[in-house]
Formats: C-alpha cells, sequence, structure tokens
C-alpha cells in the first residue's frame, strides 16, 4: 500500500471516529433537550460543551448539526444554540388515552377526520374476536398537542360500543374514557406492536410534516377487564413529537 493509500486509509478512520464520538454527545444532548435540563431554553456554550464531553469543537458542532437536522434546536446569533421543539414522552407502564398521558404539557385536540361502519377484513374480525361479516366502526383522527400535529389516529372499534360512541363528543376526549362509560367497566391490557415506517403523502400532509420522514408506527389491541378485545388501533406519531419509556425488568 502507497503512502497516498495509508494517509487516506487514516483520514478515513479519523473523520469515522469523529462521527462516532458526534453521535455520543448528540445522544446525551437529546436526551437533555427532552427531559427539559435547559430550563432556558439554550444549551450550553461550545466552549463549556468542549470540556463537559472532552471532545474537540469540531465534534461539538458536529453533534450540534445533528440534532439541528432533527429540528430539535436551531442556532440563533448572539445566543447559541437554542431548543426549538418539544418532545412528550409517552410511557409504556399504564394503560392511558393520548389526553390522559401528556396531560399537563397543553391542551389535546381531536380532529375528526372520518367514521363510519363497515364490514371488515378477515384480519381484522379476528382481532377483534367477531365473527366474519359482523361490522365494525371506525374514526380516524388527527390528534394535536398545543395546536401542532402530533399524530393521525385509525381505530377499529366492535360495532355495540363503537355506534353509541359516534354519538359522544371525540374532539374533546380520549376514546379510551368514553369506552369504559360505555361498557361499564374499565379497560384490562393492550397488546401493541411499534415500528418505524416512512410517511406516504396522505400522513405527511396531514401530520405537517416532510413526505417520506419516518413515523412511529403504534398498533395497539385493547380489551376491556373481562378479557374482551374492544378497540383495535393504528397510530402514527411524528418521529421529532414524541419520545417512549419504560421500566423494564429482568425476570427467570
Amino acid at each position: 500500500m502507497t503512502s497516498e493509500n495509508l494517509a487516506a486509509v487514516d483520514l478515513g478512520d479519523v473523520r469515522r471516529r469523529r462521527a462516532d464520538r458526534a453521535r455520543q454527545v448528540a445522544d446525551v444532548l437529546r436526551r437533555q433537550v427532552v427531559n427539559g435540563a435547559f430550563g432556558d431554553g439554550v444549551l450550553p456554550a461550545e466552549a463549556c460543551l468542549v470540556r463537559e464531553f472532552a471532545a474537540s469543537r469540531n465534534t461539538v458542532r458536529d453533534a450540534l448539526d445533528l440534532l439541528r437536522g432533527e429540528g430539535l434546536i436551531e442556532r440563533c446569533p448572539g445566543v447559541g444554540s437554542v431548543v426549538v421543539a418539544e418532545k412528550y414522552t409517552h410511557g409504556f407502564e399504564r394503560l392511558l388515552g393520548l389526553g390522559e398521558t401528556l396531560k399537563g404539557h397543553g391542551e389535546v385536540t381531536n380532529e375528526v377526520r372520518t367514521t363510519g361502519s363497515f364490514t371488515p377484513p378477515q384480519e381484522i374480525s379476528d382481532r377483534l374476536a367477531l365473527p366474519p361479516g359482523e361490522p365494525v366502526v371506525y374514526i380516524e383522527r388527527l390528534r394535536r398537542i398545543g395546536g401542532v400535529p402530533f399524530s393521525l389516529d385509525l381505530t377499529y372499534i366492535v360495532g355495540d360500543l363503537g355506534e353509541p360512541l359516534l354519538e359522544e363528543d371525540l374532539v374533546h376526549n380520549d376514546v379510551f374514557v368514553l369506552l369504559e362509560r360505555l361498557a361499564g367497566q374499565p379497560l384490562g391490557t393492550a397488546e401493541m406492536t411499534m415500528e418505524a415506517v416512512n410517511a406516504d403523502p396522505h400522513s405527511a400532509a396531514v401530520l405537517e410534516t416532510p413526505r417520506g420522514t419516518a413515523l412511529l408506527m403504534a398498533e395497539r389491541l385493547t380489551r376491556l377487564a373481562d378479557g374482551r378485545p374492544v378497540d383495535l388501533e393504528y397510530i402514527r406519531f411524528r418521529g421529532d413529537r414524541i419520545t417512549m419509556s419504560g421500566t423494564l425488568r429482568r425476570t427467570t
């Protein structure tokens, strides 16, 4: 290998290590931003971050660029890096509606985009433990926090609860709260899967996010306390607005 090739390999290795280190710094700063560690919304000066992370100035700048690319911070002349977006923590420990989960973070409003009743495909019937051909009620809602689009929810509900649910105030109430009242018993458990999906043109337009942006997709099947499945949801969260948290316990 020639000296030129060796130099190119060495330079590439240096760049990779710098990129790795910048990502590590960005991970810590991102968590601090989400947790509100910077009360005034202004991140420490670059020189302070260099000392705190024992990193080079270029590495710190690369880390800040990563957070700017995510839309979390912006550079303000004469001030520094400031927080410009808020993420909301959605916990795993309890089964709660969005309004219950984010109480205290701002008003949650629901734009009911469409509702109706139809005969679902077999997959949905099976998930809701319904005989083939039995209608279900569907509700699509755009959910906002403080006026900012947060999630696009498509919910399928068993007919005997879904039909009276359509007569309720779906704009200002969580479906969970209404379901418990209509069913005369509390909700019990939910089975949930999550994955990242790209925003299709329709979802991107509704959520006011660029087409192709990564969304956090949740599929949740909720049961009443007696074990009956009543609510199947497909929820698309804006990835730049949510962080998921929970406590996991290792058991034998």
